[in-house]
């Protein structure tokens, strides 16, 4: 009997580290950062499809997102990653291809992906940023779906900015 304890005390022993590890892992994945492969290619050429990524799930409350910033919100059932176009308040135009932020084209030359393309729309433009919301797009601006389609998003849909980019491994780092 004493035999099948001490076994059995060595056998928890073994094990003890490795499951306080996954344990740590679960708690860290369920309230803190979360992994997320990338679906789509609205956000290409600073996301691509299958980029792997490290994302707070700590709700941001000690800051609004910023212009040109990148933000992952819930739209529906889906988490969606797009760029922060414009703000609470502001106008937002699109003509020939250009973006205008209250009638100020808006440089978006370090992350656009085709500057000069027309964007399919729903909303209708000029369009004003309610209070509390934002206008995102992605950077793949003609496959895209984002708030020419549905509207300026909600500032309580968004729980993370950014990410970090673990995989490809050539292209590891803050995404921004």
């Amino acid at each position: 009997m004493l035999k099948v304890l001490k076994t059995c005390k060595n056998i928890l022993e073994f094990f003890k580290e490795p499951i306080i590890a996954v344990l740590v892992a679960l708690i860290i994945s369920q309230f803190f950062v979360a992994h997320t492969t990338i679906p789509t290619g609205s956000m290409i050429s600073t996301i691509n499809i299958n980029d792997h990524m490290f994302v707070s799930n700590i709700p941001f409350y000690y800051r609004n997102p910023e212009r040109e910033e990148i933000v992952i919100f819930k739209y529906g059932e889906d988490n969606l990653v797009k760029r922060v176009i414009g703000l609470p308040g502001e106008t937002v135009d699109l003509k020939y291809g250009k973006v205008y932020i209250n009638g100020e084209v808006l440089n978006e030359i370090d992350y656009i992906r085709f500057p000069d393309t027309t964007y399919p729309q729903v909303v209708s433009f000029p369009y004003t940023i309610p209070e509390e919301h934002y206008f995102v797009m992605g950077d793949n601006r003609e496959n895209s779906a984002d708030s020419r389609s549905f509207g300026a998003i909600s500032r309580d849909t968004i729980f993370s900015l950014g990410g970090y980019r673990v995989y490809p491994f050539n292209n590891m780092g803050i995404v921004d």
